[in-house]
């Protein structure tokens, strides 16, 4: 019960989540109805791929809505060391939304090639792709500030899906460019453009949250920062063991920390709170757990 009175959530990383949630929420269903009212009327590949990709971020809107939600809760009794792994769970629901957008993009971009393209009109196509990587380079900004604050790699995730979608934005916008000038041909080639960055966003997205949801250690210049910052502590003689693995976004830290054998319980326990709070102090642990053993019985081999 102590620990979870300690490990009640931020408030100002609380402001953040639902800051960036109503952001994201609002500005993808606003982009993707105007993109699919024109992908519509002009019948663009190129637009209706940048379509296909905001309908996705639309769904995965949803989705980190009641995911972040869930994973912003304090430890309860049910969830004693609280509700992070939702998070990765959530970015992993976000690349797979990105796959099926990248796939729809993919199937009918081929179609169009296929038939030929056609040339598009320089007219409601342009200017909802203007708009359009306006907002979305708008929301990178603010959402990349907001991951910062909350220290969330779902947000971070989502503010590179909006750059991403920026480059898409404009990789649709130079196809129906090339469409009306060079050849119509340019028009479906810019889908195949777009969907292969979704492809490659999704498969970035993706593999981090694997990482998070399977239980993966810190890399190695992480795990010698970590050691390092228990060294650093006044009065650890050395660190003989340390394991780390994600639950969640963030580490779980086991350590083993060596102590003068003549030390009094008092001073290894002083210590050892000193240990935890500098361990969790950084940005990437969530929470240590260190063992004490006196260092003379390492030395001697016991």
């Amino acid at each position: 019960m102590q620990w979870i009175r300690d490990h009640q959530p931020n408030p100002e990383k609380q402001r953040a989540y639902r800051t960036a949630l109503i952001i994201t929420l609002a500005g993808n269903i606003l982009l993707a109805i105007g993109k699919g009212v024109a992908s519509y009327l002009t019948g663009s590949a190129a637009l209706y791929a940048d379509t296909a990709n905001s309908v996705s971020d639309v769904f995965y809107s949803f989705a980190m809505v009641l995911g972040l939600w869930l994973a912003i809760q304090p430890p309860d009794l049910s969830h004693p060391q609280g509700h992070s792994r939702f998070e990765p769970l959530v970015g992993l629901i976000v690349s797979v939304m990105m796959g099926i957008a990248g796939y729809e993009a993919l199937r009918t971009s081929i179609s169009r090639f296929i038939s030929g393209g056609e040339s598009i009109a320089l007219n409601l196509p342009t200017i909802i792709l203007l708009v359009s990587a306006s907002a979305k380079a708008a929301m990178f900004v603010v959402i990349r500030k907001l991951a910062q604050i909350a220290d969330s790699p779902s947000l971070r995730i989502s503010a590179k899906d909006n750059l991403s979608d920026v480059l898409t934005s404009m990789a649709a916008f130079i196809g129906i460019l090339g469409s009306s000038f060079v050849h119509p041909i340019l028009d479906p080639v810019a889908g195949l453009l777009v969907s292969l960055w979704i492809f490659k966003a999704a498969f970035e997205a993706g593999k981090e949250n694997l990482r998070f949801l399977t239980g993966a250690g810190a890399d190695d210049d992480l795990r010698e920062r970590i050691i390092k910052t228990a060294n650093e502590v006044e009065g650890v003689q050395q660190v003989h063991h340390m394991m780390s693995d994600y639950v969640g976004p963030k580490l779980v830290v086991d350590m083993h920390i060596n102590l003068p054998g003549e030390a009094s319980l008092d001073d290894v326990h002083e210590i050892e709170d000193r240990v935890i709070a500098a361990l969790e102090g950084l940005s990437e642990v969530d929470r240590a757990y260190v063992h004490v053993e006196p260092f003379d019985e390492v030395e001697n081999g016991e």
